[in-house]
Order: C-alpha cells, then sequence, then structure tokens
C-alpha cells in the first residue's frame, strides 16, 4: 500500500484544514470570550466576529442547510437581544434577553463543539495529544467521546428511519408512541455504543506499555497560523478592552 492510499481519507475532506491542536484553540477562545465578556466596548464587535467563525467553517465543508440554520437563529437572538436591552422594559424584556443571551453565548460553542468532532478522526485527535504530552488517561476517555456522539447520531437517524416506516412519527397515526419507541431503543443503544467503543479503544491498543504509531498526517500550516494569531488577537482584546477607547 503506497501513502497516497494511507492518506485518502485526509484529502478527500471538504473545508478548510486545520490542524487539530487549532481548532481545540478556536474552540477554547469561541467558548470562554463568548460567556465571559458583555456587550460593551470593543467587545461588541469582536463577539459577533466570534460567533460568525463557526458558520464560515460549517459552510466550507459545504453543508449550507446546517450553516444557515445557524446564522439565521444566532442573528434572530442577536437582534431581540439588542431590542430587549434598547427598546423592551420590565418582566418582557427580562424574558426576551434571558432566552436570547442563552442562545448568543451557547450556540457558537456548541456549534465549534460539533464541526471539531465531525471534521476530526479519532486517529488525529491522539495524534495531536500525544505531540502536546496529555496523559492517556485523559486521551482514552476523550477518544471515545470523540466516536460516542456521531455514533449516537447515526444511531439515532436509523432509529427515526424505522419508526417512520411503521407511522410513528409527529403527526402520524400513533404520535404518542414515539417517546416509547424511539427513546427506549436509542437509551438502549447508548449503554451498549458506550462499552462497544471502550473495548474497540483497547483492541486498538490504547493504553498499551508501547508507544502507538500513526498513518495521519497533522502539523501547523499557514491557515493554523492565522486562526491562532487571531484568537490571541481576542484575547489580548478581551484583556485591555478598558483601555481600549471605543
Amino acid at each position: 500500500m503506497n501513502e497516497e492510499s494511507f492518506f485518502a481519507t485526509t484529502k478527500k475532506r471538504k473545508g478548510i484544514l486545520f490542524d487539530p491542536r487549532t481548532k481545540l484553540v478556536l474552540l477554547l477562545t469561541i467558548t470562554t470570550l463568548m460567556f465571559s465578556t458583555s456587550n460593551t466596548g470593543i467587545m461588541n464587535i469582536v463577539k459577533p466576529c466570534l460567533s460568525l467563525i463557526p458558520f464560515v467553517l460549517i459552510l466550507s465543508e459545504r453543508r449550507f442547510k446546517t450553516a444557515g440554520k445557524y446564522l439565521l437563529l444566532y442573528a434572530v437572538c442577536f437582534v431581540l437581544e439588542r431590542i430587549a436591552l434598547t427598546v423592551l422594559s420590565g418582566l418582557l424584556s427580562f424574558i426576551v434577553l434571558a432566552i436570547t443571551s442563552i442562545m448568543t453565548r451557547f450556540a457558537p460553542g456548541i456549534m465549534t463543539g460539533a464541526w471539531l468532532i465531525s471534521s476530526t478522526s479519532v486517529s488525529e485527535f491522539i495524534a495531536a495529544m500525544e505531540r502536546m504530552h496529555i496523559t492517556e488517561k485523559i486521551v482514552i476517555p476523550m477518544s471515545v467521546i470523540f466516536r460516542f456522539f456521531p455514533t449516537i447520531s447515526e444511531e439515532y437517524q436509523a432509529i427515526r428511519d424505522a419508526m417512520k416506516m411503521r407511522g410513528i412519527r409527529f403527526g402520524g397515526k400513533n404520535p404518542f408512541l414515539m417517546v416509547e419507541y424511539r427513546l427506549v431503543p436509542l437509551m438502549v443503544s447508548v449503554v451498549k455504543i458506550g462499552d462497544e467503543l471502550s473495548a474497540a479503544a483497547l483492541t486498538r491498543g490504547l493504553g498499551a506499555p508501547v508507544k502507538r504509531t500513526n498513518v495521519c498526517q497533522i502539523g501547523f500550516h499557514f491557515q493554523d497560523v492565522i486562526a491562532i494569531m487571531l484568537c490571541i488577537l481576542c484575547f489580548i482584546l478581551f484583556l485591555f478592552q478598558r483601555q481600549i477607547v471605543f
């Protein structure tokens, strides 16, 4: 087997290719700054810019429907949040502001995490963690999680298709059976999948006393440098936002 066939899966991927460590830095930056900053001063510009990063990353993978839903959700919540701050008052302002603030702070981090999991293979993640000299007590559970959520999603889609064929869905003949016939099989599958993924991780040599090898290629490139510099700039603006006149 030649080298090209080894790395065929990486070359076929769509979108902007980042090193897994860069993806973790992006996730850390977005989740930290979106939760810990207010909508005043320079951060009133930085936060919307950070929120556009998941949109650009998902859009680069040609997942137009997912990117469009995220952009629409964030734009609506962002506008309603500004209306609640400037126009509304009383209990209505509190309710609207509470809901929209939660969405504008949670949605970017959730979408970035979903993009990280979907665009990073387990081998790439383990290789990145090993280069960072992270202990296997963290690497093994995280590698199981990386495959856990995509597998659960595939399992739910299979259960949903099977139930649709039997007419069990919202608006179908037996809508109340959806909870029993969808959630119960999914809960059973969650337990089985967790055990199977843990066994698969040990079978592949995770936790073995010898050093593992990887066939995936990771490393920093020009786009990684640009992304990391952007994250550093955002943290600098956050730390010195009081000294910046806006």
